[in-house]
This record gives C-alpha cells, structure tokens and sequence, in this order.
C-alpha cells in the first residue's frame, strides 16, 4: 500500500482507514507512554487520525506515514498535557495483563518520573526508540532530521535521563 494517497476518491477512505489501522499500535502505545491514561491516550490517536485525514495532502509522495502519524500523535499529546483539566482529572495508571508482552509493559514510576524532567522531544525521542521500537531512520524523518542526528539525540536524552533515574535509587 502506498504511504500516499490523493483524498478525492470515495475508495481512499478504505485505504486511509487501513493505514491507521496498521499504526494503531504504535500510535497508541506512544500517547499512552507520554499520557499515562488510556482513555486520553485513545482520544489523542482519534484526534491525531482526524487531523492527520484532513491534512493528508501534506504527506509528501513516497513519505512513509507512520513517523508522520506519531508526529501528529506526539503534539496532539503535548496539547492535551497543556490544557487545564489535564491536571484536575487523574486516572490511577492500569496495570499490564499478564497476558500482554513485557515489552508492553508500563515504564515503572521512576522512570516515568525521570522522563517528566526531561524536555518534549527528549521524552518522544526516547519513547520512540525504546517504547515503541522505531528505527532511527523512522526517528529522523518524525523529527527532520537524518538518522545519524536521531541516533545522537537519543544517547543525549539518555545522558540526561540516567543521572535522574541514579539519584532516585539513592534516595529510594
């Protein structure tokens, strides 16, 4: 299936409906990592496929769709975390199945703690790497930048990000 599509044919709504499918996951588990709701984490995908059918003739031929999906999914994240009844409303983080892979499984609370210190794209950098195990390559092209950089902001966030989680295990 190709990552670009013209939207003026009734049959490119099948097609778009089957690339967000295909991206579900991934999207959902990134907004899930930034949100720690589920329930904001599934309206910030929903959002994130609306603006993303509305602006499809922005994706440029031959651009793969996911790094610009979860570009979309990371800021529609960044916006929910701003708006005032973010911090009123709080919902106590589920708990993985065991049924769910570990890899699925929630950052523990001092990671997740960690990770709050660090800055937007730190956190959606480190989260697409290791959470949602995008290559590099997928990393640059949501960011705009080659893989080599991708590579580079990543080891930076994590220089960043491992001195908090140490000074956590000495205060624990």
């Amino acid at each position: 299936m190709k990552a670009y599509m013209s939207v003026a044919y009734p049959s490119d709504r099948a097609a778009f409906a089957d690339l967000i499918a295909a991206e579900y996951n991934a999207a959902f588990r990134l907004a899930f990592a930034l949100l720690h709701d589920a329930g904001a984490a599934e309206d910030a995908v929903q959002e994130a496929a609306f603006k993303a059918w509305r602006n499809i003739n922005q994706l440029h031929e031959g651009a793969p769709f996911r790094p610009w999906l979860l570009g979309i999914v990371a800021n529609e994240c960044r916006s929910a975390t701003r708006r005032r009844w973010w911090s009123v409303i709080r919902v106590p983080n589920p708990r993985p199945s065991a049924e769910q892979d570990s890899s699925e499984a929630l950052p523990s609370i001092e990671l997740r703690a960690a990770l709050k210190r660090l800055s937007h794209d730190e956190r959606v950098i480190l989260l697409l790497r290791y959470y949602v195990d995008l290559p590099y390559e997928e990393i640059g092209l949501h960011f705009g930048i080659s893989a080599k950089a991708a590579r580079t902001r990543t080891e930076r966030a994590l220089k960043r990000l491992r001195p908090m989680l140490r000074m956590q295990e000495v205060i624990a």
